[in-house]
């Protein structure tokens, strides 16, 4: 029996809360320092694999549901679409801007 697309979303989140829930446990570690938290922060926004890090990677993902929202929402109003775009662009601007303002707040000299 094959799953359904919204079970393989369930499984898919519930990874990537397992996933997040690693990355807060190492940040509550006793011993993380300023430049050890600067670097996690860069890891978040600048990893390369997927290209811009975790915080592009969920833009990207409310960008696609966007697209979708837009072909198929009723009247083709925007009532859907556009606050998925705008919670895609938010994250981008302000989340992304904001973790990359700390992480040169924290350890200038680190990373680009």
């Amino acid at each position: 029996m094959s799953r359904t697309r919204l079970e393989r979303v369930r499984a898919s989140v519930g990874i990537a809360s397992l996933a997040l829930q690693q990355i807060e446990d190492d940040l509550s570690a006793d011993d993380v320092d300023q430049e050890e938290l600067a670097a996690i922060l860069r890891e978040l926004i600048e990893d390369a694999d997927p290209p811009g890090g975790f915080i592009a990677a969920l833009a990207q993902l409310l960008t696609v549901a966007a697209r979708r929202a837009e072909q198929i929402e009723p009247d083709r109003d925007g009532d859907a679409s556009c606050p998925l775009h705008e919670a895609a662009a938010l994250i981008t601007d302000n989340a992304g801007m904001r973790l990359i303002w700390a992480a040169r707040s924290l350890h200038p000299q680190g990373g680009n």
